[in-house]
């Protein structure tokens, strides 16, 4: 994931309410208008990132519902 990528992610998060949420919603309303293959790898660069620590305040939950991945901020 690259730094500005990364940077935005963490300025959202810091806005974000508590609670469980699903990347797409972090990431924006743009996230509808990436191709398929683009979804896939920022969502297995951002559970890194989370796993890694990068994006305090954010851990992933290790559970799926809905169609992807929850994570939660603290």
């Amino acid at each position: 994931m690259d730094e500005s990528l990364l940077n935005r992610l963490k300025a959202r998060a810091v806005e974000y309410p508590p609670g469980e949420f699903h990347f797409p919603e972090l990431y924006g309303r743009d996230w509808n208008a990436l191709w398929i293959g683009d979804k896939v790898r920022i969502g297995r660069e951002f559970l890194n990132a989370v796993r890694a620590g990068k994006l305090p305040g954010i851990e992933d939950t290790a559970r799926k519902a809905g169609g992807g991945r929850i994570y939660r901020k603290l």
